[in-house]
């Protein structure tokens, strides 16, 4: 059975567009299609200045998110990254596979690197090197397939390159992945910056629709949104970014299609007014739901314990053969003594 891995970092609230762009098909698709896993990719969000109170409540949050969406954990394993400490033992041994040029490539360290100096914060070194650590949260678990938007398509060909490369030096150990991504609304645009992606770690909070949002706030981000000069409603994404963007959501909340939907609209107040019920009406559930699991948190609690059992069993096979494939030398096993006592095997 083809096996899928995917995950959502804590850095900020989940937004429509990873709703919209991924989690939909993970609950929809992956989660029977396949031997799939999603994770809480906690340690991503130590990359840059944080406050550990608010990484530990907005992982529990995203776990409830991945819950109320309708990732079911009898079908699949729904666990946080730091919960299975194989992610990080495999990421040091991938650091020693992977080129710090190859690290300084990466388009998201360039952009995310420049955005700290901006603000004249330093660059964490965890910053460069948490692709590799992404390619280990990807190759633990011989993951065949990562659904991810086309933002990240770089980093899945870095996890292919790391696995390729370590199978050609010390043996065949790892699974090599391919990045699949979705089709339409794989990238759902701010609403306020249509030429950029609705991104949760975002500071443009009125361009960005958070699945938490109460209806009011969402019809009112909808509204406001910005559109394009002229009045003519046309599926343009080059030119006309923001109507794209509107009737692409919309598409996606009605199971429409984006060119088909702007031969009804006259006017951009028609489309957004639609555009803001259909995503309202596409929220209500998941928000019902998530209220219901914050009443229960000893469940997302098992729920959580038990994925990384899972997970744990999945990755530590893959992972001791790495270490063993690289040259370190294995733990000395243990064994009872005479009497009961337990003696080390090495004396």
């Amino acid at each position: 059975m083809t096996r899928v891995f995917s995950g959502v970092k804590p850095t900020g609230h989940l937004t429509l567009g990873n709703y919209l762009g991924a989690m939909r098909q993970w609950v929809a698709v992956d989660q029977h299609r396949a031997d799939a896993l999603f994770c809480v990719v906690d340690l991503h969000a130590l990359t840059v200045e944080h406050d550990p109170a608010r990484v530990r409540r907005l992982s529990r949050q995203a776990a409830s998110l991945l819950l109320a969406a309708g990732l079911d954990p009898q079908v699949c394993t729904v666990f946080v990254q730091s919960h299975v400490d194989e992610h990080a033992r495999l990421s040091y041994l991938l650091e020693c596979v992977a080129t710090d040029g190859e690290m300084r490539r990466m388009i998201q360290y360039k952009e995310k690197a420049a955005r700290e100096q901006e603000r004249g914060g330093s660059v964490r070194l965890s910053l460069l090197t948490y692709p590799v650590l992404m390619a280990a949260d990807i190759l633990a678990y011989g993951a065949d397939e990562v659904p991810v938007g086309d933002d990240q398509a770089q980093h899945v060909e870095l996890a292919r390159d790391l696995a390729v490369r370590f199978n050609h030096r010390y043996g065949h150990t790892f699974v090599v992945p391919k990045a699949t991504v979705p089709g339409v609304a794989a990238r759902v645009m701010n609403l306020q910056e249509p030429v950029s992606k609705m991104g949760k770690s975002d500071d443009s909070g009125p361009g960005i629709v958070y699945l938490l949002d109460e209806p009011d706030v969402v019809r009112k981000k909808v509204m406001r949104a910005v559109t394009d000069s002229g009045r003519e409603v046309v599926y343009d994404r080059e030119a006309r970014p923001g109507v794209a963007n509107l009737l692409e959501i919309l598409a996606a909340c009605t199971g429409g299609n984006p060119e088909e939907l702007s031969g009804v609209y006259e006017s951009y107040g028609a489309l957004k007014k639609d555009t803001a019920e259909a995503v309202v009406e596409v929220l209500r559930p998941v928000q019902a739901r998530h209220k219901e699991l914050c009443a229960d948190p000893g469940y997302v609690e098992g729920v959580l314990r038990d994925g990384a059992e899972k997970a744990r069993a999945m990755a530590r096979p893959t992972v001791d053969a790495a270490y063993r494939a690289i040259g370190l030398l294995p733990p000395v096993a243990e064994s009872a003594g005479p009497v009961g006592t337990v003696v080390n095997a090495a004396r």
